[in-house]
Formats: C-alpha cells, sequence, structure tokens
C-alpha cells in the first residue's frame, strides 16, 4: 500500500478558512486546547472526501474512550456544511458560524451496561444526523446512522488518541456542492472553520485515504461481515 503523502498542517483562528494539500484533496486543522476541558477534545484533524464518504481523522489531545477518562469521556460535534450555503442546513435562534450545517457528526465515549454483575462495555459511538432547514438544534435532524467502533470497524477505527472515522454521505437529500465548510466548536473555544473539497468538486472520487493497516501504511477501510448481528448502541457518559 501507499503511504499518505505529508498533508499540509495549519492552525486556523476562528472563521479562518484554510485548504491543506495531501493525496487528493483535503483539510487539516489544529486546535490548541485551553487547559481547562475536562473531556478530550480535537487537536488535530484531517477531513476529506473519499469515494462517496467523508473520511475523518482526528487526534484527541487524550484517549477518547475507556477507563482513564472514566465518566468524562469524548463529546466532541463536527459540523459539516455541505453546500457552503447558509440558506439549507440548521438555523440557529442565535447567530453562529454552526448555522448553515448540514450535517451533524457526534463523536462519544460510552459505556455499555449490558448485565448489572458484568463490567462495561467501553466503546466510541459515531452518531450523524442531517439538518435541514427546520432543525434549530443539532438533535433536531435526521438520524442517518448510529455506529461504534466495536460492531463498525468498517466505518470506525481507533489507533490510542486517534480515530478513523467514514461518513456516508450519500443520502438523496443533502445538499452538495464544490466546496464544504466545517466547523468545530471546542467547549469555551472560538469556533475553528475550514474548508474542503465537495463531493462535486474535481478529484473527490480519488479523495483522501484515511483509514490505517499495518505499521504506517494508509488505505481504505476493511470490509465488514454484511451478515454480522446490528444491536443498536446504548448508554453514554453523560
Amino acid at each position: 500500500m501507499k503511504r499518505l503523502p505529508t498533508l499540509l498542517a495549519c492552525s486556523l483562528l476562528a472563521s479562518a478558512t484554510v485548504s491543506a494539500a495531501g493525496r487528493g484533496t483535503s483539510s487539516t486543522f489544529r486546535y490548541k486546547p485551553t487547559g481547562d476541558d475536562e473531556r478530550p477534545v480535537v487537536v488535530d484533524a484531517t477531513i476529506g472526501p473519499q469515494g462517496s464518504d467523508f473520511a475523518m481523522r482526528l487526534k484527541f489531545d487524550k484517549l477518547p474512550f475507556g477507563e482513564e477518562c472514566k465518566q468524562r469521556c469524548a463529546n466532541v460535534t463536527l459540523f459539516l456544511d455541505t453546500d457552503s450555503s447558509p440558506q439549507s442546513g440548521l438555523h440557529l435562534a442565535t447567530k453562529g458560524p454552526e448555522n448553515g450545517a448540514d450535517l451533524a457528526v457526534v463523536i462519544q465515549g460510552v459505556r455499555e451496561y449490558k448485565r448489572q454483575d458484568a463490567p462495561p462495555v467501553l466503546m466510541l459511538r459515531v452518531k450523524v444526523r442531517q439538518l435541514g432547514t427546520d432543525a434549530s438544534s443539532t438533535d433536531g435532524g435526521e438520524l442517518l446512522a448510529d455506529l461504534n467502533n466495536r460492531q463498525d470497524p468498517e466505518r470506525i477505527q481507533t489507533d490510542g488518541t486517534t480515530v478513523y472515522l467514514l461518513v456516508d454521505a450519500t443520502s438523496a437529500l443533502l445538499p452538495s456542492a464544490r466546496k464544504v465548510r466545517v466547523v468545530y466548536h471546542p467547549p469555551g473555544g472560538k469556533a475553528v472553520q475550514a474548508t474542503i473539497p465537495g463531493m462535486l468538486g474535481s478529484g473527490s472520487g480519488r479523495g483522501v485515504q484515511i483509514f490505517k493497516h499495518g505499521s504506517g501504511n494508509w488505505g481504505r477501510a476493511p470490509d465488514a461481515d454484511p451478515k454480522k448481528p446490528r444491536t443498536p448502541a446504548a448508554g453514554d457518559n453523560g
């Protein structure tokens, strides 16, 4: 497999828009934690189209789930304005960079209790919601996917503090354009924004190859067993 060429990393201030060069077209942003963050936060992100998905490599400042963070594990939301237009998507009561977002990707470290006499199952859970013009909050959108790293390895993989994620962008109602605006708003911090190629952009079919295979090699996610039983994850860390 080919290695992913070095990506240009940029530190973004609030409302800054950048482009980063790498294999295909991608965007990388970095965020410096304030030191007051109780939960793990994203400190480095690479996001870009990969086929019909948005591929993400998200590096946290500490483990996003597990015993180390206990009840204060990751609870992060990334917003994608898939047509870079404020006319569609989320409409908050207050003006903010999240307005116009068409997708909300919520990443949580959770604890699922299967039996009272057994320890909890620790996992990373990802909810993807599509936000229409009638959505006034993240919870107001349509749930497109409810995934976790145990049952959906073709979509989610973890490696220490790094999370690899593929978000399906094939919804017929999801707006598409040549550019996508990405918004990450850390708790208590200023919003970080970046512009990446959209599904209608040139070269979007090649995209970034975000999943890791072996030592230092990069490629697509492994195939999942289509007959594997699928049950929804339950419980979270609040």
